[in-house]
Formats: structure tokens, sequence, C-alpha cells
């Protein structure tokens, strides 16, 4: 059982105490998503902290998404509701890397393996996300690889 969903559930527990409706909501949604992808794994087992991370991660660009859908829809608070539980679930990701922090791993991937052409690509990708560990968005890393490999 991972730790970061026992967290979850005892800040859902809190939250109803609190009649916190927003945070109740999302992550009661949450819960839901995690235990979704656990059933929908090949294995059904148990997510470890990381797993939890990824299932939020992919429930935070879900709701970005929907975010930019109802500012064109001129829907202003739909998006406000789901920036607010954006907040929520920030709290259980880690930070995202800044681009300093971002390029300064890259730039030490790159000098520890040598990478400078665009033919190494792929590995440096594979490199620096290893090092990233999900604390950036894949474009982000994409995007700053290819600038410095060109």
């Amino acid at each position: 059982m991972s730790d970061l969903i026992d967290r979850i559930r005892t800040d859902l527990t809190a939250a109803m105490k609190a009649k916190d409706a927003v945070r109740q909501r999302t992550l009661r949604s949450a819960i839901a998503a995690v235990q979704e992808a656990e059933v929908a794994g090949k294995e059904a087992a148990t997510l470890d902290d990381a797993g939890v991370q990824k299932v939020i991660k992919a429930q935070i660009k879900r709701r970005n998404d929907s975010i930019d859908a109802y500012n064109e829809a001129g829907r202003a608070d739909r998006a406000a509701d789901e920036q607010a539980e954006i907040a929520v679930l920030q709290d259980y990701v880690p930070a995202d890397l800044t681009d300093d922090q971002l390029g300064k791993i890259v730039d030490t991937v790159f000098a520890a393996n040598g990478f400078s052409s665009m033919k190494d690509m792929g590995q440096a990708m594979k490199a620096v996300n290893a090092e990233v560990a999900g604390r950036a968005d894949g474009k982000r890393v994409s995007d700053l690889v290819k600038s410095r490999l060109a």
C-alpha cells in the first residue's frame, strides 16, 4: 500500500469533517483514478507512491486541458473550479523544476555523456528523463534537449 494514497484518504476524512466540498470532490476523484489505474494494470496490483503521483499528474493535466476549454467557451466560473481542484492535487506531487534547475540537469547529463548532435536525441532524452523523474513536462524537456543538440 502506498503511503501517498493513505495520506490522501486521511486528508479526505479531514476534508469531510471540515465540510470542504472542493477538497472532498477532488480527493475522491483522485482516489477513484488511482483505483482505476490499479485495476487497468496488467496485474491488479497496488500502485507505489511514484505510480500514484503519475496518476495525479495525469489528473492535473486533464484539469488544465479543461481550463483551456472552459476559457474558450467563456465559462470562467468552471475554469476557476478546475483551478481550485488543481491546487488541491498539487499538494500530492513534487513541485515542477524551474527553467534554471532543468537547464542545470540537462547540462550535467550532457557533460557526463558527451551528447552533442541530434543523433543523440533518444539517448539524451532517456538520460535526462531519468534525472528529472517526472518533475518537468515531457514537452518542456524535449524542447530544451533539442535546443541544446541543434
